[in-house]
C-alpha cells in the first residue's frame, strides 16, 4: 500500500500537477509495511539539479502529512539558509490556499467538501521571524519552516524534510536523529542536488554509501540519485554535450508546464559555464569523495615529513585534555620544545606492569573516570599549562588542586590553526611541529576537517586525540596562561 496516489490526488486539487518521475517518488516515500503499517522508508532521499522540481515532492509530502489522511502531528521542513525555508513556507501557503480561502490574514479555511471532513479545516499563519509556520485548530497538527543551525531542530520530532541537504552536517544530525527515537512512525526526508566538494555532503556521502550497500538497516531507506555517474576528478570520461545525458540528469526536461526546464536552457548553460560547473549543477555529478581514512584538511605527506621518532620535549610541557561530545573518549596530549628545534606533539603515556611485563599504555581513555588522577600524576611533571576544554572535567581538577586553564572558542581556534601551519603550513620554514607517529593521533588527524568560526575556522569535532595536542600547541605557545616553575621531574618518567 501507498499513499502516493492520495499525495497526487490533493497536489492536484490544490493547482499543481505532478510530473510521472515524481508521482513514482511519491508511491515509494509514501510506501506502507503491509505487516505493522509503518513506513516502509523510514529515510528517503531524492538527488536531483536544481530547477527540476525535488522540492515539490517535498511539498507533496508536507500536503498529505497536513491535510491530508497521513496525520502528522508535526512536519519540520529545515534549509541551509533561511530564505529556502522561507520560500518553502511560502509555497506550501499557496497550496492551502489554492483549497480553501483567507478570510482573515492569518487565517486559511478549507470548506469540508474539499476533503469530506466532519467540518471545515481551520488553518492560522504564523509569520513571525523564527516562528514561521501553519497549524490546523482542529487537530492540533503543525508544519513549521526553520534555517538550520547546530542544534536547530533540537527537541522537534515526527517527520523532517532535509531541504538542501549538500549543507547538512554531522553536527545537525546529531542533534536532529535523538528527536525521532520516541516517535511512532518517524520519517526523514532529504532534498538535495549533489555535494559542493569532496568537503561537504558529509550526510549525502553517508546514505549514497548506505544505498551502494542494499538500504538495509533499522531504518529502511529509499534513494534515488538523477545524478549522472562518475565524478567531478573525472570528467574526460563524461560526454558533457551530449545530450541523451541531459535528459538523463534532468527528470523533468520538457515536461508540458511553464516551470519545466529546456533543452534550450541546458545548452545556453553547457555553453556558458565552467565544465565542473555545469557538470555538478546541471548533471548531477558528484565530487570524489575523499577515501575513508584518507587526509582531507593536512596533506598525508605533509604529515609524514613531520614524523621524529627519536624525538623527545625538553623543559616544561604543555599537557592538554580533550572530551569528545558524547563523553565516551578523553586524551592526554603534551606539547613543548625539541632539543634540537621545533616543537614536539604527543599523546602521553606511561609504563606499566601486565603479566610481569612492561607495556606502554597511552593516556587515551574509554569515558573521563581515570583522567583526574592521570592529570595529579603528570603534575609532578611541572607543566608550564593544564589545559582543560570540559567543563565538568575542569570543575573536578581544581576540586582536586590541580591548577588548570579552561579553554575557550578563542582557544580552540589558535590551537588549530597552530597545528596546522606547524605541520602543513604554506610558510615552509613555519613547519616546525613533529610527532611520534602514535596511529590513534595519525588517524585523528587523517579525518580532520574545518569548520568556520567567526571570520576564522577550527577543527570540526575533532578526534580527542587532534584536540588534545592543538589545545597542548596553544597552552605551550601561550606565555600569558602558565603557570610559575617549581622543581621538574624529568620528562621520560613518563614514557
Amino acid at each position: 500500500m501507498t499513499y502516493g496516489p492520495v499525495a497526487v490526488s490533493i497536489m492536484r486539487r490544490a493547482g499543481q500537477e505532478m510530473d510521472g518521475w515524481q508521482c513514482d517518488g511519491l508511491d515509494i516515500l509514501l510506501g506502507i509495511r503491509h505487516d505493522d503499517g509503518k513506513w516502509a522508508c523510514r529515510d528517503y532521499a531524492e538527488w536531483a539539479v536544481r530547477q527540476n522540481g525535488k522540492g515539490t515532492i517535498g511539498e507533496a509530502r508536507v500536503m498529505v502529512g497536513f491535510v491530508g489522511p497521513v496525520g502528522d502531528k508535526l512536519i519540520l521542513w529545515s534549509a541551509h539558509e533561511y530564505k529556502t525555508a522561507m520560500e518553502a513556507h511560502r509555497r506550501i501557503g499557496w497550496l492551502l490556499k489554492f483549497l480553501g480561502q483567507q478570510p482573515k490574514e492569518n487565517l486559511i479555511l478549507i470548506p469540508d467538501q474539499v476533503f469530506g471532513t466532519p467540518g471545515d479545516i481551520r488553518i492560522k499563519i504564523y509569520n513571525t521571524n523564527g516562528e514561521e509556520s501553519y497549524e490546523r485548530l482542529d487537530t492540533g497538527q503543525r508544519v513549521k519552516f526553520i534555517a538550520r543551525t547546530k542544534g536547530s531542530g533540537r527537541g522537534f520530532g515526527g517527520t523532517n524534510i532535509i531541504d538542501e541537504a549538500y549543507a547538512y552536517t554531522n553536527a545537525q544530525h546529531s542533534a536532529l536523529k535523538p528527536t525521532l527515537s520516541a516517535q511512532p512512525n518517524p520519517q526523514m526526508i532529504y532534498l538535495s542536488s549533489p555535494p559542493l566538494t569532496e568537503d561537504t555532503g558529509e550526510r549525502m556521502f553517508a546514505l549514497r554509501k548506505r544505498a551502494e550497500a542494499g538500504g538495509r538497516g533499522v531504518r529502511s531507506l529509499g534513494y534515488r540519485d538523477w545524478g549522472l555517474a562518475g565524478d567531478l576528478a573525472n570528467l574526460a570520461i563524461i560526454d558533457l554535450g551530449d545530450r541523451r545525458n541531459w535528459a538523463a540528469a534532468n527528470p523533468s526536461l520538457g515536461m508540458p508546464r511553464d516551470s519545466a526546464i529546456t533543452e534550450e536552457t541546458i545548452e545556453e548553460e553547457y555553453f556558458d559555464m565552467d565544465p565542473v560547473d555545469f557538470a555538478r549543477e546541471r548533471l548531477g555529478v558528484w565530487p570524489l569523495q575523499h577515501a575513508e581514512g584518507g587526509f582531507r584538511v593536512i596533506p598525508e605527506a605533509f604529515w609524514l615529513d613531520a614524523f621524529a621518532p627519536s624525538s623527545e620535549i625538553t623543559g616544561r610541557p604543555a599537557f592538554a585534555v580533550h572530551v569528545s561530545p558524547d563523553r565516551d573518549r578523553a586524551t592526554i596530549c603534551a606539547a613543548g620544545d625539541r632539543p634540537n628545534g621545533g616543537k614536539l606533539i604527543e599523546i602521553t603515556s606511561r609504563v606499566v606492569l601486565a603479566d610481569g611485563v612492561q607495556k606502554i599504555v597511552y593516556d587515551d581513555f574509554a569515558g573521563t573516570a581515570q583522567v583526574i588522577a592521570r592529570l595529579k600524576d603528570l603534575d609532578k611533571h611541572d607543566p608550564s599549562v593544564i589545559v582543560i576544554d570540559d567543563k565538568s572535567l575542569a570543575d573536578e581538577a581544581e576540586k582536586q588542586g590541580l591548577v588548570i586553564h579552561r579553554s575557550n572558542i578563542s582557544d580552540v581556534v589558535t590551537g588549530s590553526q597552530l597545528f596546522y601551519d606547524g605541520v602543513a603550513g604554506t610558510d615552509a620554514s613555519g613547519r616546525d611541529v613533529h610527532h611520534l607517529g602514535q596511529k590513534d593521533l595519525t588517524d585523528a588527524v587523517g579525518a580532520a576537517q574545518k569548520r568556520k568560526v567567526g571570520n576564522s575556522w577550527a577543527w570540526e569535532f575533532p578526534q580527542p586525540p587532534l584536540g588534545a595536542a592543538s589545545l597542548a600547541l596553544f597552552g605551550h605557545n601561550t606565555p600569558r596562561v602558565h603557570r610559575p616553575a617549581v622543581n621538574v621531574v624529568p620528562l621520560v618518567d613518563w614514557r
